[in-house]
């Protein structure tokens, strides 16, 4: 049986020696800290920058990232040894984002679009899914995934489907003129690479959504990205669309890591458009699934779901993390026939592409999963009690 120490090797970028790569550590001596990979050390960068939200608003946060000062800093292999292991008695690596509200934009890929329409209307039951996939396929075809959103090609699409009683509110935010934008997770709760992934122990039919998330700007811009798993509850927001936030939102339900890869002559939007993402789940029963996913397939944009996050209409002063979707919805039958695929206990797994990384967890129940306990409050009376707050960069600034 695999463990997360099992895929240590495949944590860093491929080319992580030319990325920019910055994201959290907690150090039990004195909390969470900002910090940077430099070579073989991870350099602890919170007396120039106390939050990444503050790193990833910062004009020159490349210059902060590859060259700022630093009183201390852990060896790589060291905090891959205890992030991997669990081992919550050393430093470790934690989820990349802090300050940053937690988004995500849903249905933006044809093969998963689909999907949720069939849990729509197997109305969370797993065993009438092949029946309605069956249908569908017959009747739509793959010339859906060729439909620009909000086109008159999408609006005659809609009305074909509705002739034909199969529109859906799934079909609406995939194809039609505004994506769905939802708050996936509070500020604070994500967990990182190594940690447990929660699964509402309830839940019957669910799997992991490996997803490309971008680090965006109090001002809206994109500047860096990163992997994430967005669970998902099957069963229960096929039942009603009006449980997305106990299908979505529960405790460890949300991982992001290991790094952001911050966007720089390298790697920018560009190179996210064309990331290929792989997941693999490897099971206790010796189980294994693996897919690949393929940004080039969105339906829309990645600055476009950002444009819909961000705007006149809504402002985020301390950044937002935006999970960008996924096309992975498993329908191979995982025990009995016409049951799909859905989590074990004790599940492996990596979502991981070579110009990121690679994040991994272990499946457990919500219930069981570690308690979020460390929010906004103890993170600002932690910085405060550190002299961190009004850092020699901040007075800097207003001098």
């Amino acid at each position: 049986m695999a463990t997360p120490l099992d895929y240590r090797d495949s944590m860093m970028p491929v080319d992580a020696a030319g990325a920019t790569l910055v994201g959290r550590v907690h150090d039990p001596t004195t909390g969470p800290c900002v910090v940077a990979v430099r070579g073989s050390e991870v350099a602890d960068l919170t007396a120039t920058v106390p939050t990444v939200s503050d790193l990833l608003d910062a004009d020159d946060a490349l210059e902060i990232a590859r060259s700022a000062p630093v009183e201390r800093s852990w060896a790589l292999s060291d905090l891959a040894e205890s992030t991997l292991g669990k081992d919550r008695s050393r430093p470790r690596l934690l989820a990349p984002f802090d300050l940053q509200v937690i988004k995500a934009a849903g249905v933006t890929f044809a093969r998963s679009m689909l999907e949720r329409v069939i849990e729509e209307n197997a109305k969370g039951n797993p065993a009438r899914a092949g029946e309605i996939r069956r249908h569908l396929a017959e009747v739509i075809g793959g010339a859906i995934a060729s439909v620009e959103p909000g086109s008159a090609e999408a609006a005659r699409v809609k009305e074909v489907l509705t002739a034909e009683g199969l529109w859906s509110q799934y079909l609406e935010v995939g194809i039609g003129p505004d994506p769905e934008i939802f708050t996936k997770a509070p500020v604070l709760s994500p967990v990182g690479t190594g940690a447990d992934i929660g699964v509402l122990s309830r839940s019957v039919w669910n799997n992991p959504e490996p997803e490309v998330v971008l680090g965006v700007s109090s001002e809206g811009i994109a500047v860096g990205a990163t992997l994430g798993n967005d669970v998902n509850l099957r069963d229960f927001e096929g039942r009603s669309a009006l449980l997305l936030t106990e299908a979505k939102d529960n405790n460890a339900s949300c991982a992001i890591g290991p790094f952001i890869r911050l966007f720089d002559q390298s790697f920018g939007i560009d190179q996210v458009r064309n990331l290929d993402v792989t997941m693999r789940v490897e099971g206790p029963e010796g189980y294994v699934l693996e897919a690949v996913s393929s940004m080039r397939e969105i339906t829309r944009d990645p600055v476009d779901l950002v444009n819909h996050a961000y705007g006149r209409h809504h402002q985020y002063p301390d950044g937002f993390a935006l999970f960008t979707g996924t096309m992975f919805a498993p329908t191979d039958d995982r025990d009995a026939p016409n049951q799909g695929f859905t989590h074990k206990r004790g599940d492996i797994v990596q979502i991981s592409t070579p110009q990121l990384g690679a994040l991994v967890n272990t499946v457990t129940a919500s219930e069981e999963a570690p308690a979020w306990e460390f929010g906004i409050r103890d993170l600002m009376r932690n910085l405060a009690s550190r002299g961190l707050l009004n850092s020699a960069r901040e007075a800097a600034q207003t001098s």
